[in-house]
């Protein structure tokens, strides 16, 4: 039935924590709140005083006086409305239903409102009473005929936040969203209206924007709030207003004294002043900016108006973004000291050659690029070490993983080394020696390696692979892959005890220059060691065409850097390492 009785109810809403006061806790937080109190109480006490001084006295009753002018008609009456305004009648059916409505008259401002919102042709001229629905067909499917049958049953006002309906035109269909209100008026109904809903948008901007606003009567306890007070509160829409002493109550123990600051600045100091305040254990923030409100210029302080801010998101962002500045603080002091303690290591372990191998009729040079995101430190190392027998010890690694775990592990090996090899024992055995120290780390300890050993009187480098790439021979600046060892290259470094591994042997004419380098230089995603391969023998002899290695360490030093260089780009993810070894006699 389109009558039928649809009371109308708002949307309900949670209730937060603003709603149950908080526990008085430490007797510091129940004399905080009798701090609160005592100075309200003393308020209202002086406005009290005030307006029994200086208010005016009770009215004194008198006589009516007769009236000196005839009563305004309906219409006189209406057209005062400052709202537009339809006088109703129902018709009511034998079952006591609201069978329809016929409107029997309309205020000034109700045609001033369709004359602005309708072209002439869109509503039917006035000629008198008509049926409310006859003459406005698209109200039929709104909230109205069901507000209608609540007001004549229970002869009590309806009101609806926000009734929407269309109307055609030749020009196309004109929205109308207003705010109606319909109370019994005698045997008919008064519908007004206010247009644009400006209630509601005001509503919605406040729980938008998450502000309200409230004024509090210092003398009664009286509330004034904006419409959308509770629901930024978080209150339910029956909750009971809460008093400065309830949001005293309510706010959190640490939030107290602020709030008495800014009650005594107001109050009694009549200034404007803000205060924070948390509620529900500080489940939820609020900034409060509050003035005073005085009886006359610089007099007594009648009120507190004030505007509360939901600032719950905001500050959990700002206390996220703390943590995460904190957070970013002791990771970049916890890597300068990682990067401080690996340049320590880095000086200590990898040695920086001058002209000490000439000894040997040899020249040395070394590039070290570590690992361009970490924090200047990896498991990268070489060796060129002169032993008791006259020959010169030449080794290059790489152990796994990166940061201090892996130049842990390399420095265990590389000094591990270093003492195995005055045993003077050939280097496919101190291979095997190295390779058990790496088993037996009780983690996950594996790396890669070139071990070799240069005998100066046969100019023959003698050399073993444990899972490296293998060294390259640039001769005449031709650059060769240096053949594997009978069998193939050994197993990695700490992969499997008692592995044995086996050696060869490259005779060095004077000018060559064998080149041991780290997989870092040269890998690249996805992995294909034979095209790594063939990218660094291609930069070798680019880069020895380009400008052929110079006389002395500088010389070689400056190609080494060059082909580092050339290899080297933000494709890199691991330590690059180069050593080069020339034959110079």
């Amino acid at each position: 039935m389109l009558f039928r009785r649809r009371p109308y109810t708002r949307t309900e809403r949670p209730d937060m924590p603003v709603d149950e006061p908080h526990p008085a806790g430490s007797p510091r937080a129940r004399l905080e709140l009798r701090a609160i109190r005592a100075l309200l109480d003393a308020q209202r006490r002086r406005v009290t005083a005030y307006a029994e001084h200086y208010g005016p006295g009770l009215p004194n009753p008198t006589p009516p006086a007769s009236p000196a002018s005839v009563p305004p008609t309906c219409q006189d009456v209406l057209d005062a409305l400052p709202v537009a305004a339809l006088l109703l009648t129902p018709v009511v059916g034998e079952d006591g239903e609201v069978r329809d409505i016929i409107l029997l008259a309309r205020n000034a401002v109700a045609r001033a409102y369709a004359a602005s919102r309708f072209p002439e042709d869109a509503v039917p001229p006035w000629t008198g009473p008509v049926p409310l629905f006859e003459r406005i067909p698209s109200l039929a499917s709104t909230a109205i005929p069901g507000m209608l049958a609540e007001a004549y049953h229970r002869r009590t006002p309806q009101q609806s936040d926000a009734v929407e309906w269309l109307v055609r035109t030749r020009s196309g269909p004109v929205r109308i969203s207003v705010e109606v209100r319909i109370a019994p008026c005698g045997d008919h109904f008064l519908l007004t209206w206010e247009p644009g809903g400006r209630l509601r948008m005001a509503t919605a901007a406040q729980q938008l924007v998450r502000t309200c606003w409230v004024e509090w009567n210092l003398a009664d306890e009286g509330i004034q709030p904006s419409r959308g007070f509770r629901q930024v509160l978080g209150l339910a829409e029956e909750a009971p207003l809460p008093s400065l002493f309830d949001l005293a109550a309510a706010a959190t123990p640490d939030s107290r004294s602020t709030l008495y600051q800014a009650l005594y600045d107001v109050i009694l100091r009549k200034r404007t002043t803000d205060c924070e305040l948390r509620f529900g254990g500080g489940e939820r923030v609020f900034r409060m900016v509050a003035e005073p409100v005085r009886i006359v210029p610089g007099g007594l302080v009648w009120a507190l108006r004030a505007v509360l801010i939901d600032v719950t998101t905001d500050r959990r962002r700002r206390e996220a973004a703390e943590r995460a500045e904190r957070d970013a603080r002791r990771e970049h002091e916890r890597a300068e000291a990682v990067a401080e303690i690996a340049d320590v290591l880095r000086d200590a372990v990898l040695p920086h050659f001058q002209d000490e191998l000439e000894t040997y009729g040899l020249e040395a040079a070394a590039v070290y690029r570590p690992d361009a995101p970490g924090a200047g430190v990896g498991g990268d190392w070489y060796k060129a070490r002169g032993l008791p027998d006259g020959r010169l010890l030449v080794a290059l690694g790489d152990a796994r993983g990166h940061g201090l775990a892996a130049v842990t592990l390399m420095a265990k090996l590389r000094y591990a080394l270093a003492g195995l090899a005055y045993t003077s024992q050939p280097v496919e055995l101190l291979t095997q020696w190295l390779n058990e120290v790496a088993c037996a780390d009780a983690r996950e300890s594996t790396a890669t390696a070139i071990i070799a050993r240069y005998h100066p009187d046969l100019s023959v480098l003698r050399w073993t692979c444990a899972g490296h790439p293998r060294p390259v021979l640039l001769r005449d600046g031709r650059a060769t892959q240096l053949p594997a060892p009978a069998g193939g290259p050994g197993l990695t470094l700490g992969v499997m005890p008692n592995t044995v591994y086996s050696a060869t042997e490259t005779p060095l004419e004077t000018g060559d220059i064998v080149l041991m380098y780290s997989d870092g230089l040269t890998e690249r995603r996805p992995a294909d060691p034979d095209a790594d391969t063939r990218r660094f023998l291609q930069a070798a002899e680019c880069c020895f065409r380009e400008t052929a290695p110079g006389a002395g360490h500088a010389g070689l030093q400056d190609y080494a850097e060059r082909l580092v260089g050339h290899l080297d780009g933000p494709h890199r993810t691991d330590d690059a390492t180069l050593l080069a070894l020339r034959r110079t006699a």
